[in-house]
Protein backbone atom coordinates (compact mmCIF):
# COMPACT_ATOMS: atom_id res chain seq x y z
CA UNK A 1 0.00 0.00 0.00
CA UNK A 2 1.06 3.37 -0.74
CA UNK A 3 1.24 5.45 2.47
CA UNK A 4 1.90 8.74 0.32
CA UNK A 5 -0.57 11.38 0.28
CA UNK A 6 -2.38 11.54 -2.95
CA UNK A 7 -1.59 14.44 -5.13
CA UNK A 8 -5.68 15.61 -4.29
CA UNK A 9 -4.76 15.93 -0.57
CA UNK A 10 -1.74 18.36 -0.70
CA UNK A 11 -2.78 21.78 0.40
CA UNK A 12 -2.45 23.93 -2.71
CA UNK A 13 0.71 26.17 -0.69
CA UNK A 14 2.71 23.30 -0.31
CA UNK A 15 4.89 23.53 -3.53
CA UNK A 16 5.75 27.17 -2.64
CA UNK A 17 6.20 26.77 0.99
CA UNK A 18 8.37 23.66 0.23
CA UNK A 19 10.41 26.20 -2.10
CA UNK A 20 11.13 28.55 0.74
CA UNK A 21 11.91 25.92 2.99
CA UNK A 22 14.90 25.12 0.18
CA UNK A 23 15.74 28.41 -0.39
CA UNK A 24 16.15 29.28 3.56
CA UNK A 25 17.84 26.34 4.41
CA UNK A 26 15.21 25.00 6.72
CA UNK A 27 15.14 21.49 6.91
CA UNK A 28 12.82 20.71 9.77
CA UNK A 29 9.91 20.79 7.92
CA UNK A 30 6.44 18.89 8.94
CA UNK A 31 7.07 15.37 6.46
CA UNK A 32 3.72 15.24 4.07
CA UNK A 33 2.67 11.80 6.26
CA UNK A 34 2.91 13.62 9.09
CA UNK A 35 0.97 16.79 7.82
CA UNK A 36 -2.08 14.44 6.11
CA UNK A 37 -2.14 12.67 9.60
CA UNK A 38 -2.91 16.45 11.27
CA UNK A 39 -5.01 17.52 8.83
CA UNK A 40 -7.34 14.13 9.44
CA UNK A 41 -6.73 14.81 13.30
CA UNK A 42 -7.63 18.55 13.08
CA UNK A 43 -11.02 17.42 10.76
CA UNK A 44 -12.36 14.99 13.97
CA UNK A 45 -12.35 18.46 15.50
CA UNK A 46 -15.44 20.79 14.60
CA UNK A 47 -14.94 24.18 15.84
CA UNK A 48 -12.17 23.02 17.87
CA UNK A 49 -8.90 24.39 18.85
CA UNK A 50 -5.40 23.69 17.57
CA UNK A 51 -1.93 24.81 18.78
CA UNK A 52 0.92 24.11 16.75
CA UNK A 53 4.18 24.52 18.38
CA UNK A 54 7.22 25.21 15.65
CA UNK A 55 5.78 26.69 12.88
CA UNK A 56 8.60 26.84 10.40
CA UNK A 57 8.08 28.42 7.09
CA UNK A 58 3.98 27.09 7.86
CA UNK A 59 4.18 23.69 6.36
CA UNK A 60 2.13 21.35 9.14
CA UNK A 61 0.36 24.84 9.14
CA UNK A 62 -1.08 24.39 5.65
CA UNK A 63 -2.10 20.69 6.85
CA UNK A 64 -3.77 22.00 10.31
CA UNK A 65 -5.68 24.20 7.96
CA UNK A 66 -6.59 22.22 5.45
CA UNK A 67 -8.28 19.90 7.90
CA UNK A 68 -10.03 22.50 9.75
CA UNK A 69 -13.52 23.55 9.63
CA UNK A 70 -14.38 27.48 8.92
CA UNK A 71 -15.26 27.10 13.14
CA UNK A 72 -11.84 25.59 14.59
CA UNK A 73 -8.95 27.99 15.37
CA UNK A 74 -5.13 27.62 15.11
CA UNK A 75 -2.81 29.04 17.44
CA UNK A 76 0.85 28.86 16.01
CA UNK A 77 4.13 29.74 17.93
CA UNK A 78 7.51 30.08 16.46
CA UNK A 79 10.77 31.38 17.67
CA UNK A 80 12.35 32.60 14.35
CA UNK A 81 10.75 35.69 13.00
CA UNK A 82 12.62 35.17 9.35
CA UNK A 83 11.14 31.50 8.84
CA UNK A 84 8.03 32.21 10.36
CA UNK A 85 7.26 34.96 7.91
CA UNK A 86 6.87 33.10 5.14
CA UNK A 87 3.55 31.39 6.79
CA UNK A 88 2.18 35.01 8.00
CA UNK A 89 2.48 36.08 4.76
CA UNK A 90 0.79 32.87 2.90
CA UNK A 91 -1.67 32.48 5.51
CA UNK A 92 -2.04 35.82 7.56
CA UNK A 93 -5.35 36.82 5.68
CA UNK A 94 -7.36 33.59 7.12
CA UNK A 95 -8.64 34.84 10.49
CA UNK A 96 -8.76 31.33 11.96
CA UNK A 97 -5.11 31.55 12.37
CA UNK A 98 -3.27 33.50 15.24
CA UNK A 99 1.00 34.06 14.92
CA UNK A 100 2.78 33.99 18.02
CA UNK A 101 6.69 35.15 17.30
CA UNK A 102 8.38 34.24 20.36
CA UNK A 103 10.77 31.41 22.56
CA UNK A 104 7.50 28.62 22.85
CA UNK A 105 9.03 27.60 26.42
CA UNK A 106 8.45 30.93 28.03
CA UNK A 107 4.71 31.36 25.87
CA UNK A 108 3.83 27.93 27.77
CA UNK A 109 4.78 29.06 30.64
CA UNK A 110 2.46 32.29 30.50
CA UNK A 111 -0.50 30.81 28.94
CA UNK A 112 -3.35 31.08 30.67
CA UNK A 113 -6.40 30.82 28.38
CA UNK A 114 -8.12 28.15 27.23
CA UNK A 115 -6.97 24.69 26.33
CA UNK A 116 -6.68 22.88 23.18
CA UNK A 117 -8.43 19.90 21.37
CA UNK A 118 -5.26 19.22 19.18
CA UNK A 119 -1.66 20.56 20.19
CA UNK A 120 0.85 19.59 17.97
CA UNK A 121 4.90 20.07 18.93
CA UNK A 122 6.83 20.39 16.25
CA UNK A 123 9.64 21.96 18.21
CA UNK A 124 11.79 21.45 21.46
CA UNK A 125 9.97 23.85 23.71
CA UNK A 126 6.53 22.07 24.63
CA UNK A 127 8.11 18.19 23.43
CA UNK A 128 11.96 17.86 25.08
CA UNK A 129 11.44 20.65 27.29
CA UNK A 130 8.43 22.44 28.94
CA UNK A 131 6.22 19.03 27.99
CA UNK A 132 4.35 19.33 31.59
CA UNK A 133 3.26 22.84 30.49
CA UNK A 134 2.47 21.76 27.02
CA UNK A 135 0.10 18.57 28.11
CA UNK A 136 -1.67 20.88 30.63
CA UNK A 137 -3.17 22.79 27.64
CA UNK A 138 -4.75 19.58 26.19
CA UNK A 139 -8.54 19.70 27.13
CA UNK A 140 -10.34 16.28 27.93
CA UNK A 141 -10.09 13.92 25.50
CA UNK A 142 -7.54 16.47 23.31
CA UNK A 143 -4.48 14.96 21.75
CA UNK A 144 -1.37 15.70 21.67
CA UNK A 145 1.22 15.00 18.82
CA UNK A 146 4.74 14.91 18.38
CA UNK A 147 6.78 13.93 15.45
CA UNK A 148 10.80 13.28 14.53
CA UNK A 149 10.93 10.02 16.63
CA UNK A 150 12.52 8.01 14.42
CA UNK A 151 16.27 8.02 14.57
CA UNK A 152 18.14 9.91 11.32
CA UNK A 153 21.41 10.77 10.37
CA UNK A 154 23.04 14.35 11.21
CA UNK A 155 20.48 14.32 15.28
CA UNK A 156 22.17 17.06 16.61
CA UNK A 157 23.96 15.70 19.82
CA UNK A 158 21.46 14.94 22.59
CA UNK A 159 18.45 14.46 20.64
CA UNK A 160 18.42 10.67 20.85
CA UNK A 161 18.17 10.84 24.18
CA UNK A 162 15.83 13.60 24.85
CA UNK A 163 13.56 11.18 22.36
CA UNK A 164 14.41 8.12 25.07
CA UNK A 165 13.33 10.42 27.96
CA UNK A 166 10.16 11.92 26.46
CA UNK A 167 8.50 8.38 25.77
CA UNK A 168 9.32 7.61 29.12
CA UNK A 169 7.45 10.53 30.72
CA UNK A 170 4.70 10.37 28.16
CA UNK A 171 4.16 6.30 28.46
CA UNK A 172 4.21 6.84 32.45
CA UNK A 173 1.32 8.94 32.72
CA UNK A 174 -2.14 7.86 34.09
CA UNK A 175 -3.62 10.88 32.50
CA UNK A 176 -3.25 10.02 28.67
CA UNK A 177 -3.02 7.32 26.63
CA UNK A 178 -0.67 6.76 24.34
CA UNK A 179 0.45 4.98 20.60
CA UNK A 180 3.62 5.01 18.95
CA UNK A 181 3.90 4.90 15.30
CA UNK A 182 6.85 3.57 13.39
CA UNK A 183 5.89 5.85 10.49
CA UNK A 184 6.88 9.00 8.64
CA UNK A 185 9.21 10.58 10.70
CA UNK A 186 8.27 8.68 13.88
CA UNK A 187 5.34 9.56 15.46
CA UNK A 188 3.78 9.74 19.16
CA UNK A 189 -0.11 10.52 19.69
CA UNK A 190 -0.92 10.88 23.45
CA UNK A 191 -5.26 11.53 24.13
CA UNK A 192 -6.10 12.87 27.53
CA UNK A 193 -8.36 10.41 29.24
CA UNK A 194 -9.47 10.30 32.60
CA UNK A 195 -6.74 9.19 35.33
CA UNK A 196 -9.31 7.28 37.73
CA UNK A 197 -11.07 5.58 34.54
CA UNK A 198 -8.61 5.07 32.08
CA UNK A 199 -11.13 6.40 29.47
CA UNK A 200 -11.81 9.36 27.87
CA UNK A 201 -14.02 11.93 29.12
Amino acid sequence: MDDFPRLSQLPSALPELQEAARSAGFTMSCEPRTGSLLATLAATRPGGRILELGTGVGEGTAWLLGGMDETATLVTVELDDSVQAVARDRFGADGRISFVTEDGGPWLERYDGAPFDLVFADTWPGKFTHLDAALALVAPGGAYVVDDLTPVPGWPEGHGAAVTDLLAALEGRSDFRTTRLTWSSGILIAVRIDAATGTSP
